[in-house]
């Protein structure tokens, strides 16, 4: 039995990566060309929520959303959300319409024909280098000051003990948003823990709920109070998950 179950984590997780690629590989002339110049950057959003739509679903999740809120076009955004899985990149490109840039861990640069448009694309970040995280603060505040939104994953990445709900959250995207005056957006992403987490033999389609939480506008605020903000998103994040929680062991 475990080996039937092996195998078939396996193949799934096999067709997730070709998936990308393929969808890569065939948007890929379009995909270069939309990188060739940051006038073009709104293309590739729309390719990247292409292919996001195409990952998602082609690996057999459906999503179900809880709460919505809605977005202006014409303004800038601080997204938030939980981070548990690689899904939730796909899942964030097709909740939000607005263009956005991600701000990422440098390490995914390194996968072969995917990596190759995420450094293009994304803002790297190496989280163990106070350097990086400094020049990461500039680029994202230079995406902004152009109109884009930026999505920061808070906790600064996945961690390790899935028992951890929600880990502590980082600075950077609440100094960020009061030094813009834009509002932050708490989603929380409920399911992806267990059903794709980055263990390659677990997991399972299925329908992850999703809370848009109500934006957190920021004007008039300052760096001293960046505290109360940023546990303020949290608190707003972690109430579902705790429920969900909590139904589970009922």
């Amino acid at each position: 039995m475990k080996f039937l179950k092996n195998t078939i984590w396996f193949l799934w997780k096999i067709w997730f990566y070709l998936i990308i690629l393929v969808v890569i590989l065939v948007l890929s002339p379009f995909l270069i060309i939309s990188l060739s110049t940051d006038k073009f950057y709104r293309f590739f959003f729309f390719l990247a929520r292409i292919w996001a739509y195409a990952v998602f679903y082609g690996t057999g999740f459906r999503k179900s959303i809880v709460t919505k809120q809605h977005f202006d076009r014409n303004k800038s955004y601080m997204l938030t959300a939980n981070h548990t899985s690689m899904m939730d990149i796909m899942l964030m490109l097709i909740l939000v319409k607005n263009p956005f840039v991600f701000v990422g861990k440098k390490e995914l640069a390194k996968l072969p024909i995917f990596g190759y448009f995420y450094k293009r694309a994304c803002i790297l970040v190496d989280r163990s280098s106070s350097v990086s995280r400094q020049k990461t603060m500039i680029a994202a505040a230079q995406k902004l000051a152009s109109g884009l939104s930026v999505c920061i994953f808070p906790e600064g990445g996945v961690p390790n003990d899935e028992s951890i709900v929600l880990d502590d959250f980082k600075d950077g995207a609440f100094r960020l948003a009061i030094d813009f005056g834009i509002p932050v957006v708490p989603i929380t992403f409920i399911g992806l823990k267990k059903m794709f987490p980055f263990r390659f033999f677990a997991g399972h389609p299925g329908n992850v709920f999703i809370y848009q939480h109500p934006f957190v506008e920021t004007k008039g605020l300052t760096q001293r109070d960046k505290p109360e903000l940023k546990d303020q998103v949290r608190e707003l994040i972690l109430q579902p998950l705790l429920k969900h929680e909590k139904n589970n062991h009922s």
